[in-house]
């Protein structure tokens, strides 16, 4: 399985990090929203670089031209609801692609100190022998995104698996690694952080990326 940290390149997406991280810039909602989208439109980009191309005739006003563009299906399947901005910044660019979204998120129980990860809704096309794009902002343990794509499967068995993150622990990483098929799963990740405190968030991270963006939730 390949893992892509794109934060080992030196490129403007390092900035967009750093301001998702800073507690003062995440005061400004849209602006934290934006940078998420912008990391969405910028790994689609490099994700566009794996796809299939063939190339295409198009007629001009003064002769044809041909340039090579992209065949394969994809569809991009997303986890809500942080990644609403994720998937948002994706659609921007592949904006021929299919739509999927899983409700997956942590039921804690009554100790508050131990969680499962509960699926409550999916909406997906099938995705049999296409490209699918998984996004979620923060993969801490691997587990949502684990169970999203167990989910997704009963729509179909696809030709490639992309997982899209922004911020990824270790843990995660080692769980996706194990747990996906490593033939045709490839992990991007903005950046890698080392490890989760005990509540099971990214060390050093940036907090609750899904009431940062939206709100608190009670």
């Amino acid at each position: 399985m390949k893992v892509i940290n794109l934060s080992e390149q030196n490129t403007i997406l390092n900035r967009f990090v750093s301001e998702l991280r800073d507690v003062d810039t995440q005061k400004d909602s849209m602006r934290f929203r934006r940078n998420i989208e912008r990391i969405g439109e910028i790994m689609a980009y490099e994700i566009s670089k794996t796809l299939n191309y063939s190339p295409l005739e198009t007629q001009t006003p003064l002769g044809t031209s041909i340039t090579n563009v992209p065949v394969d299906s994809v569809v991009i399947g997303t986890i809500l609801r942080a990644g609403l901005a994720f998937h948002h910044g994706f659609l921007e660019f592949f904006d021929k692609a299919e739509n999927a979204f899983v409700s997956a998120y942590r039921k804690y129980r009554e100790n508050h100190q131990s969680f499962h990860i509960h699926i409550e809704y999916i909406a997906s096309p099938r995705i049999e022998n296409k490209v699918l794009i998984l996004t979620d902002p923060m993969l801490a343990t691997g587990g949502s995104m684990d169970l999203s794509y167990q989910a997704l499967l009963t729509k179909g068995e696809p030709s490639h698996v992309h997982i899209a993150t922004i911020i990824a622990s270790q843990q995660a990483i080692d769980y996706c690694t194990r747990n996906f098929p490593s033939d045709k799963t490839t992990i991007w990740a903005a950046a890698i952080d080392p490890g989760l405190n005990e509540a099971a968030y990214i060390l050093p991270g940036l907090g609750d990326a899904g009431d940062l963006a939206y709100g608190e939730k009670e």
